[in-house]
């Protein structure tokens, strides 16, 4: 899934569930579920080189800052105070994706990470098909949206 899909589902859970010890667990366990959907991200065809990396990475960055945009504004405009529960809650809805990066871009996967990326791995099912790739992440985000 997009950065903007995993990290809006972070942030949402970390601001209705304010126990860290509850809401991480679940904030990772949404990331692999979503990444379980068939979806379209910035990385699909990097594995079979129909995507170049340096492709990737620029689609990566304007990913990233659509993500940062969007939390701000449906966890922070109008409210008194950093809300960080919102960016902790975005950045470990991204964890596994910042764990897997390594490796994706940059062909680096030490046996330490090896597992973890295993484990993600089983996970993704991604199409290049954008139009079908991006329709369940729009519906997720205008849950958020709607239910924030």
């Amino acid at each position: 899934m997009l950065s903007l899909s995993h990290g809006l589902t972070g942030a949402f859970i970390a601001t209705k569930i304010p126990n860290p010890f509850v809401a991480i667990p679940l904030i990772l366990a949404s990331h692999y579920i979503e990444d379980w959907i068939l979806h379209w991200d910035v990385g699909t065809g990097l594995s079979n080189g129909s995507r170049k990396k340096r492709d990737a990475i620029l689609l990566e960055l304007v990913d990233m800052a659509l993500t940062i945009i969007a939390v701000i504004a449906l966890f922070q405009v109008g409210k008194t105070g950093i809300q960080w529960s919102a960016y902790w809650g975005m950045f470990v809805g991204l964890l596994p994706d910042f764990v897997e990066a390594p490796r994706n871009f940059f062909k680096y996967n030490p046996w330490w990470l090896k597992p973890f990326n295993d484990f993600h791995g089983a996970f993704h099912h991604s199409t290049p098909n954008m139009l079908l790739g991006l329709a369940p992440q729009f519906v997720v985000i205008g849950l958020i949206v709607v239910f924030h």
